[in-house]
């Protein structure tokens, strides 16, 4: 049971649990926005059907809505431009300021595992060969 506590008090979880309680609440107000205010304008494009931009194919149960298809594009849109500009953007600029702060470089590109592993195999054919290596001349 102290596992569990210890694992649970962790900042991650937390947090995590803090985003999705959050995101759950952001998700209902950016579908009312849609459906109140964005869903109304496609339809008046779709003419002076009741259904907007929705058509039946041969019965109700064959209705396709592309009004409904584009609010969910617009929501998405919105949804994804919010959490970068609320939430990506300034964190991400908080670390830059802090790593400057501490005298840290500001992000450490990492050599890719392939580029070293050849890098390995070229020193060690150049060993065999007795010659040296561009980082060794």
């Amino acid at each position: 049971m102290k596992g569990f506590k210890e694992f649970i008090m962790q900042g991650n979880v937390l947090d995590l649990a803090v985003g999705v309680v959050i995101g759950s609440a952001f998700t209902a107000l950016i579908t009312a926005f849609v459906d109140n205010l964005i869903q109304p304008i496609i339809n008046v494009f779709g003419g002076g059907n009741v259904d907007g931009l929705a058509f039946t194919i041969t019965n109700a149960s064959t209705k396709v809505d592309i009004g409904a298809i584009l609010s969910a594009i617009i929501a998405f849109l919105i949804t994804a431009a919010v959490v970068y500009f609320v939430f990506v953007l300034p964190i991400a600029s908080a670390q830059r300021a802090d790593r400057r702060r501490k005298g840290l470089p500001e992000e450490e590109e990492e050599t890719p595992e392939d580029i070293v592993l050849l890098t390995e195999i070229r020193d060690a054919l150049a060993a065999q060969r007795g010659g040296t290596t561009p980082d060794q001349s």
